[in-house]
């Protein structure tokens, strides 16, 4: 889609003439793919402020196949060491790139040393975050393509569930694993993340790793994971119980399921990202959990699986149209049990939209 791509470097050159920049040197792949689709795992990209003409792509001879399929609109520099190879061309033609932005949060003080020695007449300008600050709101590719991620999963579980997955008897790690395999029937090039299953005393553990411990009946079960699909991360957190629930096990997720409602229904536009934390957090407060909520309540999804904004009791700004985050209250009480619910939505005009679709009530299997 190389027009999205060059939508996307276009608003990047606005960005980099506010910076008072002629030039930025992106090195984090994360963003080269964002700027380019390209997918290889070496490259570099100088995008020029005012001219697409002097916006240069560089990779190494075995993605020349590769990058003429994924960058069509971009004619490759060939180069082993990729942003070495482009800092050298500015520097040669310094009176076009005087002043180049680099990624900083993205370059260890060795490259930095290693590029600033090979500049010319090139400054080298601390840049950090130019490129991620257009990633915080999505294109409707992008929201397609988390749509798919989400989908995967989705279906995942469905299939879990109906093929009796979840059981006693069975361990954390079967089910995880089996869960994974279940995503990439549907579509998913692998796990988003290190898939959680937690059971009984694990699932207040709120990123237990899978273990061989035995799912047993009256355990909560916590599964929280995700898909991608063409470089996009879903994510996703259900929790069920095994055999009929004692009360205090539907209280606490009734609790969760209200704070996850309450949280979701603030994500509007021109909501403060403490606003929203502070929508579910409220509830889970007022019915005496706050120091069993010991995590924000969610973050931005996309390329990376945990991007801005941050929805936290620290988080700064507000949302837009168009950002996708996830909203996910949990309730922790240790030795017992705990739940989370968490979807993944899209920011939009008058409510937001759910790409994560499982349902919500208390699952009993």
């Amino acid at each position: 889609m190389p027009a999205h791509h060059l939508s996307r470097r276009e608003s990047l050159r606005g960005l980099v003439r506010e910076a008072g920049l002629d030039a930025l040197l992106v090195t984090d792949l994360r963003n080269i793919r964002y700027l380019t689709g390209f997918t290889g795992s070496n490259a570099a990209l100088l995008v020029h402020a005012s001219a697409e003409e002097r916006t240069l792509f560089c990779t190494d001879g075995r993605y020349t196949t590769q990058a003429a399929a994924e960058v069509p609109d971009l004619e490759p520099v060939v180069d082993r060491d990729s942003a070495v190879a482009l800092v050298k061309r500015a520097g040669d033609r310094s009176a076009s790139y005087r002043r180049t932005g680099f990624e900083s949060q993205h370059v260890d003080v060795e490259q930095y040393h290693r590029l600033a020695g090979l500049t010319g007449g090139t400054e080298l300008v601390r840049a950090p975050g130019l490129v991620e600050r257009l990633r915080l709101v999505k294109d409707e590719s992008e929201v397609e393509s988390l749509r798919m991620a989400c989908a995967a999963a989705d279906r995942a579980l469905a299939d879990l569930l109906e093929h009796g997955g979840i059981r006693p008897g069975r361990t954390e790690r079967e089910v995880a694993r089996e869960l994974e395999d279940r995503m990439l029937d549907y579509g998913s090039a692998g796990p988003a993340f290190d898939t959680i299953v937690a059971a009984g005393a694990h699932s207040a553990i709120p990123h237990h790793r899978p273990t061989d411990a035995v799912l047993a009946r009256g355990d909560f079960v916590k599964l929280d994971f995700g898909a991608t699909v063409d470089g996009y991360h879903s994510d996703m957190t259900r929790t069920v119980v095994l055999s009929g629930p004692a009360d205090w096990q539907r209280e606490l997720y009734e609790l969760v399921f209200r704070a996850q409602a309450a949280g979701v229904a603030r994500a509007l536009p021109g909501a403060g990202l403490t606003e929203v934390d502070r929508a579910s957090r409220q509830v889970i407060e007022q019915a005496g959990h706050g120091g069993e909520f010991p995590h924000g309540l969610g973050h931005g999804v996309g390329l990376e699986i945990h991007e801005a904004p941050r929805l936290a009791k620290t988080g700064e700004g507000t949302l837009s149209v168009g950002m996708t985050v996830t909203v996910e209250p949990g309730v922790y009480l240790a030795g017992r049990g705990g739940v989370r619910i968490e979807d993944t939505l899209v920011v939009r005009d008058t409510a937001p939209e759910l790409l994560t679709l499982s349902s919500k009530e208390l699952m009993v299997v």
